[in-house]
Formats: C-alpha cells, sequence, structure tokens
C-alpha cells in the first residue's frame, strides 16, 4: 500500500514492489497514482499465489481510511 500526497492510500498488487512503486512515480503506474503522486510504501505482504493477493487487495480496499491507518500501524510494529 502506497501513501500519497494528498494522505490518501493506494492498494494493488504486484510480484516486485520497488519496481512497480518506481512505476508509480514515473507517473506510469495506475490511473489513481498518476492523479495522487505516492510518497513512500507503508505497507506489504507477500503471499503464495496471485489469487490470494488479490483477494487481500479487494478486502483491504474495503477498508476505511482509518482503518487502513491501524493496519499500517500495526504492521509498521513488527
Amino acid at each position: 500500500m502506497l501513501l500519497t500526497e494528498k494522505g490518501t492510500f493506494y492498494c494493488g498488487y504486484t510480484d516486485d514492489v520497488q519496481k512497480r512503486f518506481e512505476t508509480h512515480l514515473q507517473g506510469k503506474g495506475a490511473k489513481y497514482t498518476r492523479a495522487n503522486k505516492p510518497i513512500k510504501i507503508v505497507y506489504i505482504q507477500e503471499f503464495n499465489s496471485k489469487s490470494e493477493a488479490m483477494k487481500e487487495e479487494r478486502s483491504i480496499k474495503k477498508l476505511t481510511h482509518k482503518e487502513k491507518e491501524i493496519l499500517i500501524k500495526n504492521f509498521q510494529k513488527n
């Protein structure tokens, strides 16, 4: 999950987090990150399959902004 300059979060899946982040920074990523410039990676979770990752992405996108902040805080404690 990425934090944007506007304080919003962008959630997506990839097999290379750093490369995908750099793509977003170059304005070549998702339409959302072209309009909402990402500033840092705030949450990463690994999965054994693409389908598991996509399922988690859908779950995260359903969370409120506050719930995403809690998820990030718990991640950063580890």
